[in-house]
């Protein structure tokens, strides 16, 4: 860090003369530069996230690398950003899904799961002995009196409830690409949900994908139960997807 900044990006608790958190900025930017992409869109039956799978070995089992996660039975995360991060938050958020049926005998809202998630992370930003978590949050979950219900929590602390929502390398150009198909009133079932998430992500990242190189974890209203599509199941949709084009 050079300039009006420098030294500022020693101390996550002391603010630069601009207002700016350096060592936040920089978690961020971790996110980004872990190369993968996600995206997630909530219909009116179901909620969708889709990411990237990469596997940076050619030794590496390909089943055994993941970012989609069941937190609990219905809810799922996509963890976009440093796997062993990502690792880390997985296991805080099934403990307080865990905790929080323990002690009131009903599944966790998803509302309130990344409210928890968003709570932890801005803790992080306050004690000189953390540091952020270089990983960013797509929660996914059906509410028993709101339906589908699409958060995401990011390092800062911040969180919110989305139509649709994208985060990593690509993050700002898929976001561009989801609001101009949401300007209009979208009505989406299940099939067109998972297509516009699918479809978002070749538009973005210029690419026609194979199955194995993309993940797609769905929960519906019908199936209230955190699940990732076959390969079977989204190369029809990707064949769906090129016919309509």
């Amino acid at each position: 860090m050079s300039g009006a900044g420098a030294g500022y990006d020693r101390h996550i608790t002391v603010f630069s003369p601009e207002g700016r958190l350096y060592q936040v900025e920089y978690a961020f930017k971790a996110i980004r530069t872990a190369g993968l992409t996600s995206v997630g869109v909530k219909g009116v039956d179901s909620v969708v996230v889709v990411t990237q799978k990469k596997v940076p070995d050619k030794l590496i089992v390909p089943s055994s690398v993941t970012t989609l996660f069941t937190i609990s039975d219905g809810i799922g995360c996509c963890a976009t950003g440093m796997a062993a991060d990502a690792r880390s938050q997985i296991q805080k958020a099934r403990q307080e899904a865990a905790d929080f049926k323990n002690q009131f005998a009903y599944d966790v809202p998803p509302g309130y799961l990344a409210g928890r998630m968003a709570d932890e992370n801005q803790v992080y930003t306050q004690h000189a002995y953390m540091r952020p978590m270089g990983v960013a949050l797509t929660l996914v979950g059906i509410d028993e009196e709101l339906g589908p219900q699409l958060f995401k929590c990011d390092p800062a602390g911040y969180f919110a409830g989305y139509k649709a929502c994208s985060s990593g390398a690509k993050e700002d150009e898929a976001m561009n690409f989801l609001e101009k198909q949401f300007k209009t009133e979208q009505v989406l079932d299940t099939e067109k949900t998972i297509q516009m998430a699918i479809h978002a992500l070749q538009s973005v990242l210029s690419a026609e994908f194979k199955p194995s190189e993309i993940q797609v974890g769905i929960v519906t209203v019908a199936d209230p139960k955190f699940r990732e599509l076959s390969d079977d199941e989204v190369e029809a949709h990707l064949t769906a997807i090129a016919e309509r084009d």
